[in-house]
């Protein structure tokens, strides 16, 4: 039986966790990293 879909915040705010494989470094630099988060404000 599929799991229920997770329900919206009423706040908007999400707590969002992002690992690599065996902790590898996700992002080699701070330059990375904003690219990242812009990709996601862009969303």
């Amino acid at each position: 039986m599929p799991r229920s879909a997770r329900k919206k915040s009423e706040s908007g705010i999400y707590h969002i966790i992002i690992r690599g494989i065996n902790r590898q470094t996700i992002f080699e630099d701070d330059e990375d990293c904003t690219q990242f988060i812009e990709a996601f404000a862009a969303i």
